[in-house]
């Protein structure tokens, strides 16, 4: 399903040789099952959520904010305390909240430099948080999975071993699904009602005349 107009604003005011396409979706929406596609399908898939774990270990600058504004307790041995700073920010909306804004600057510009060494028609970059960091900004599409909230409670109950309130608490720190689904281009629904695969090769499809090079 096409949302809005954006894409083709950006197309009119300038030829786009790699198209930048997100994929976005709330926890257990299954996201990464959708990439996992596309990238079978041949188009390379930057992991925003993972890389941002590996940015924190490896950028000194951002290492150096963080423990400005965590503390020194924030690193172990020069490894992020993931134990420590998951404390402080669970149950702090302002933490997480001053966190994200020191971590998604980096990730953004990772996926950037990851995005220009790329030479397929397109290129995706999975990221939970696209329209919460910003990132938007540097895509010409953003492709959201939605799944109906008691699927994905189910899901993530089920995938990570913890309770209803745990996965209710990570759903609260994202903007409301419905929200987020208008504001994608595009809408895959996996919501075991609709066969997930042929929607993602019609996307494929359709992205690929888009890129310039399908």
């Amino acid at each position: 399903m096409q949302k809005g107009s954006r894409i083709f604003i950006a197309y009119s005011l300038q030829p786009i040789f790699v198209l930048k396409a997100g994929l976005t979706g709330g926890i257990g929406s299954g996201k990464s099952t959708v990439a996992r596609v596309f990238e079978l399908l041949g188009i390379p898939v930057y992991d925003a959520d993972t890389a941002a774990k590996t940015i924190m270990n490896e950028d000194e600058n951002l290492k150096a904010l963080i423990i400005e504004h965590f503390g020194e307790e924030a690193y172990a041995n020069g490894t992020l305390n993931r134990a420590y700073i998951s404390s402080v920010v669970f149950e702090n909306t302002e933490k997480l909240a001053l966190l994200n804004s020191l971590v998604h600057p980096a990730t953004i510009q990772a996926a950037e430099r990851w995005m220009q060494q790329q030479n397929t028609p397109y290129v995706m970059k999975e990221a939970a948080l696209i329209f919460e960091s910003g990132s938007q900004e540097g895509l010409d599409v953003v492709i959201g999975v939605y799944a109906p909230v008691h699927l994905r409670i189910h899901r993530t109950m089920q995938r990570d071993n913890i309770s209803r309130e745990a996965v209710l608490k990570r759903i609260s720190h994202q903007i409301n699904e419905e929200l987020k689904m208008k504001l994608c281009d595009f809408v895959l629904y996996n919501d075991e009602q609709q066969l997930l695969i042929p929607q993602v090769i019609a996307l494929h499809e359709k992205l690929l005349r888009l890129s310039n090079k399908g």
